[in-house]
Parts: C-alpha cells; structure tokens; sequence
C-alpha cells in the first residue's frame, strides 16, 4: 500500500486521513440514522478523492515512464492522471472514446487534460471496447507511439489501485457501520470492503447501466487477494441513465443538499450516491442506530 511519503509522490502532498464530517439531515435523523461525509474530495486539489487512492500506487509503479491510461470525454480519471503527469514531470497520453471527437474542438475536461501535458489519442469506439484485448491494446499503444509506456486502466482500478482503496476502510474503522461509495469501475468498492473491520459492510452505488459491476469487484478482489474479501452489496437503481448521465430531478437533490449541508455536490457521481442513501433510508434499509458514511469522491468541474 502507498503511503503519502513514498519516494517520487513528495510533490503530491495529499491530506491524509481525509476528513469525516457529520452532518444533521432530517431525512436521516427521523429515521435514527446518523450520515458521516467521508470528505476524500479534500485530499488533494487535483488528485481528488479516491483517484489520489488508486493514482499513487501506480505512479510508484510506473517509476517515471510514459503513462498511458484511457477514458471518456468528461473522464474525472483522465483529468487526475493529466494533473499528476504535470505534478511530478511524467509524460502522459490519455486514449480517448470516439475517434469523431478528433477533429472537434475539447470540451472544457479534454481542455484541462491537454493543458496539464496530456498527449491525446483518440480511438474508435469499436477499438476502444475490445482495449483490454492484448493485440488491440497493442495496436492501439503502437498508434499512440507508446509501445514502451506503463498502461492505467479505464478508471485507475486495477490490484494496486484495489490496495491503495483499502486505506479508505481502514480510516473508517470504528465510525461507521456502512460505507457507501458511488462505483463507476468498482476498485475503490474492492478496496474498501477489504479494509473495513469485521462486522462492517460498504456498499456501492452504480453510476453505469448494465449490472456488471458485481462480477467485477470480484474479479479485481481475485486478482488481488486471491479471494474474496470484506462484505459488500452493490444497487444499481440510481445511475439516472448511466454514466455522464443527470436529470432535473439529481440537479435539484444536489443543489438542494447544497443549501442543506454547505458541501459541493459533484453530479456524476456524489449526486447519485447521496440520492440513493436517502432513498435506502426512507425504504427502511438500515436500521436504527446505524451510522452510514458517504465517502465523497469528487467536486464538481469546472
């Protein structure tokens, strides 16, 4: 596992354990629940929430290659991996979903990517689906004239990512009794139920359509401990349409969670998470006395 001082991550200086934040809301209240705000979005200004988690161990890694990773056009992970390429003097080429984005001008996420020294490679969507394939990864990586590179996962989730998130369970020991966390790739979910002591459980919140994300967190549990580990569930009833996906009715929970608590609400994901708990509350699906915390991933950009 990283710790924040390990050699060649100095110029991070992440804040770590991140902050927990009580906050009184009466939809929890009345139903005796007590809600904590696992505030990792304060870790790092750049590197925020878990990407700093599940950066770090692999930037160690990476040992001052070229990194290449891959995402959307609005990839929260794409940004992350941009600003700590420029942080600590790392080349970075981020591969980019939808070849016809190519010849557009950058949104204001590609924009900040490409500011920060991200080379940009865009793929076909075809292409970009079959990445993890080995000769596709290959071509694609020969293309982007990164044959030699240290390659991140979509999402950063991979084993050592996987154990960087387990810190988070450990920091929440003897605080809550659930801790939930919006999934999009489900490693910071494999990561957080291995930390989290016995008799404690996380649970996920999907952002994605598909219901894959179960055989996933498995998978990457397999790939890490050999096994199982932790108790954890996943609820795939608030993505609101998918990833990158909002509504009137998530814009107006989180700008009304605003002006409740004073804490910025990232829609993408921190939305949808907090939506869901107080959904689960109001179906009865924790008992009273429980405490639940909601770990923050992210702000809102720009």
């Amino acid at each position: 596992m990283t710790s924040p001082d390990s050699p060649g991550l100095a110029a991070l200086r992440p804040r770590l354990p991140s902050p927990v934040q009580e906050v009184v809301d009466d939809r929890f209240a009345r139903r005796g629940v007590r809600l904590l705000l696992k505030r990792d979005d304060l870790i790092h200004p750049e590197l925020i929430g878990n990407k700093w988690r599940k950066l770090a161990p692999n930037l160690t890694a990476a040992a001052g290659r070229t990194v290449v990773t891959f995402g959307g056009a609005y990839s929260n992970h794409l940004r992350a991996t941009a600003a700590a390429g420029r942080l600590l003097g790392l080349p970075t080429v981020g591969v980019v979903r939808g070849q016809e984005l190519a010849g557009r001008p950058l949104n204001p996420s590609l924009a900040r990517c490409a500011a920060d020294g991200m080379r940009l490679h865009f793929v076909d969507r075809a292409a970009y689906r079959r990445k993890t394939d080995p000769e596709v990864l290959r071509a694609i990586l020969r293309a982007a004239g990164a044959e030699d590179a240290y390659v991140v996962p979509e999402g950063g989730s991979n084993p050592r990512a996987v154990r960087g998130c387990q810190a988070l369970g450990a920091e929440l020991a003897g605080r809550a009794d659930v801790a939930a966390v919006a999934c999009g790739t489900g490693g910071t979910l494999a990561g957080l139920a291995a930390g989290l002591p016995p008799g404690r459980r996380a649970l996920g919140i999907e952002v994605l359509r598909g219901g894959f994300l179960t055989a996933e967190v498995r998978a990457l549990q397999e790939r890490t401990y050999g096994g199982p580990r932790g108790t954890w569930s996943l609820d795939g009833r608030f993505h609101f349409g998918g990833y990158a996906r909002t509504t009137p009715e998530l814009d107006a929970f989180a700008a009304d969670f605003e002006h409740r608590h004073g804490v910025p609400v990232e829609r993408l994901y921190v939305a949808k998470l907090l939506y869901g708990l107080v959904a689960l509350v109001e179906e009865g699906a924790f008992p009273r006395g429980t405490t639940v915390a909601a770990v923050v991933t992210g702000r809102p950009f720009p």
